[in-house]
């Protein structure tokens, strides 16, 4: 399975994931024949498929009839995602908007293009632009953007151990890229 794209190319192995996770786990000393911990290294591979693997979507967009032309936002949809350097979790929300051109969006696909580009190993600088270009390209909107607030469990649990840290990124394209409609998206933000 390559784990850097969403679609992987070969089926999931669930019995060999589960035995390199046994390895894993051998290897840093858990005994895995422990009462409680002998089923472990299959949960432990059905939760990293889980957290790799999203459902495909159409992106479903309409004609703009009304001709509507102010900011779209939705707030905190939620983000799960791996960090590509230790494969540990980080969670937070993003908030994604657009303003509209000759198409809008169906509200639910602002949550699908996040989980799209959250299950697979990732960078949080990244997965912003990911989600914005994704969106600019589906729309042809005159400006799409996102910010996204997570807590990286590689910096809370492990390294400085610096718990209740958050990474605030941003990317913006069209009208929303310019100072004021930077401004407008931001304010939106803090209601």
């Amino acid at each position: 399975m390559t784990l850097s794209t969403a679609v992987p190319a070969t089926l999931p192995d669930l019995d060999a994931a589960a035995e390199h996770a046994r390895g894993f786990l051998t290897a840093l000393g858990v005994d895995c024949d422990a009462p409680g911990l002998q089923r472990s290294p299959l949960r432990m591979a059905k939760a990293y498929l889980e957290m790799l693997s999203s459902d495909p979507f159409s992106m479903t967009t309409f004609p703009n009839d009304e001709d509507y032309a102010e900011l779209v936002i939705v707030r905190s949809i939620p983000v799960r995602s791996l960090c590509e350097h230790h494969l540990l979790p980080f969670t937070g929300v993003a908030h994604v908007g657009y303003l509209p051109g000759e198409r809008i969006l169906g509200l639910s696909k602002f949550a699908r293009v996040v989980e799209e580009f959250t299950h697979r190993p990732q960078t949080q600088e990244r997965l912003t632009r990911q989600i914005v270009d994704r969106l600019d390209a589906a729309l042809d909107a005159r400006g799409v953007g996102a910010v996204i607030e997570a807590e990286h469990s590689c910096m809370t649990l492990r390294g400085v151990r610096a718990p209740g840290a958050t990474t605030r990124t941003s990317a913006f394209t069209g009208a929303l890229a310019e100072p004021a409609g930077r401004a407008d998206f931001l304010a939106a933000l803090a209601d």
